[in-house]
C-alpha cells in the first residue's frame, strides 16, 4: 500500500476509468527525439497503470489509442504506430494481469496483420476477468453513433428495431458489452474530449491533468481516484436528495 493508497475509499474505487493518452509527441520533441519515441514510451505507461487499475479494483480501463482523425496524420508516423500496436499485443500485459482484451472502432481499416493480431489476442485473453482493457482504435465518436444510427435503420427496415429508447441506441454503439465511464481521465494539458466516448461520458467525472501520458504513473492515478472521489455524483439529483439516499444506504449496510 502507497501513502496515497490510504486517502482512497478502496470501497469506491470507479467501476470503468477511460482515459485520452495525450502527450507522447510532444513529450519526444521536448527531448530532442523522433514522436515514435514518445508513443513507445507511452506502451510502457500502459503497462504499468493497467497493472495499478487491475490492484485497486478496477473492472474497466478504455484507452483511446488511434483515432479516425489520426489517419490524417504523416505516412510514418502512422506506419509506426501500426507497427506499435503489433509489438505491444503481448500476452504478459494480459496473462499476468488476468486481464481481458477489446477492441473497439473502424478495425476493417486497419492493416490485415493488426487486424489478425487483435482478433488473436481478443480470442486468447477471452477467459481472463480480473478486468478488461479495451482499446480504441480507428475510433471516433461520431462515427460510432453513424454506425448505430446506419445498423438501426436497416433493423428498422426489416422490422426487427423495437421502440426507439436511449437502452436501445447504447445496445448498438461499440461499447455495449461495458458499463459507461465513471472518470474520464486526460493528460497532456489539453482541455477537450477529441471525439471520444461522447454518447457515454453524459454523466462521466472528466479530470484533466499537464503531466504527458509518458510521464502519468501510479501517483498520478490515484490523484485522479482521489479527486474522483472527492466528488459528488448527482445525476441531476439535488446535493440533499443525494445526501439522503446515501445515508439510507448506510444505514441498510
Amino acid at each position: 500500500m502507497t501513502e496515497t493508497d490510504q486517502t482512497l475509499d478502496m470501497k469506491r474505487i470507479p467501476e470503468h476509468i477511460a482515459i485520452i493518452m495525450d502527450g507522447n509527441g510532444r513529450w519526444a520533441t521536448e527531448r530532442g527525439k523522433d514522436r515514435s519515441f514518445g508513443h513507445q514510451a507511452g506502451v510502457d505507461t500502459v503497462r504499468r497503470i493497467t497493472s495499478e487499475c487491475v490492484r485497486l479494483g478496477v473492472k474497466y480501463l478504455t484507452l483511446y489509442t488511434f483515432s479516425t482523425e489520426n489517419w490524417n496524420r504523416p505516412a510514418d508516423e502512422i506506419s509506426a504506430l501500426m507497427g506499435l500496436v503489433l509489438s505491444s499485443l503481448e500476452d504478459e500485459i494480459f496473462m499476468k494481469n488476468n486481464v481481458r482484451f477489446q477492441v473497439i472502432g473502424d478495425i476493417e481499416r486497419l492493416p490485415e496483420a493488426v487486424q489478425q493480431k487483435l482478433q488473436e489476442t481478443m480470442d486468447h485473453t477471452a477467459k481472463n476477468d480480473a478486468m478488461t482493457m479495451v482499446v480504441a482504435l480507428s475510433y471516433s465518436s461520431r462515427w460510432e453513433i453513424t454506425k448505430a444510427l446506419r445498423d438501426m435503420v436497416e433493423e428498422a427496415k426489416a422490422g426487427t428495431l423495437g421502440e426507439i429508447t436511449e437502452d436501445n441506441v447504447s445496445r448498438h454503439l461499440e461499447t455495449s458489452f461495458m458499463p459507461d465511464p465513471d472518470l474520464l481521465i486526460r493528460t497532456g494539458g489539453e482541455l477537450r474530449i477529441s471525439n471520444y466516448l461522447l454518447w457515454q461520458i453524459a454523466y462521466s467525472e472528466l479530470y484533466f491533468c499537464d503531466t504527458y501520458w509518458p510521464d502519468f504513473d501510479e501517483t498520478n492515478l490515484q490523484q485522479a481516484i482521489a479527486d474522483y472521489q472527492n466528488r459528488q455524483r448527482r445525476y441531476g439529483k439535488t446535493e440533499a436528495q443525494v445526501e439522503s439516499e446515501t445515508s439510507s444506504l448506510k444505514k441498510k449496510e
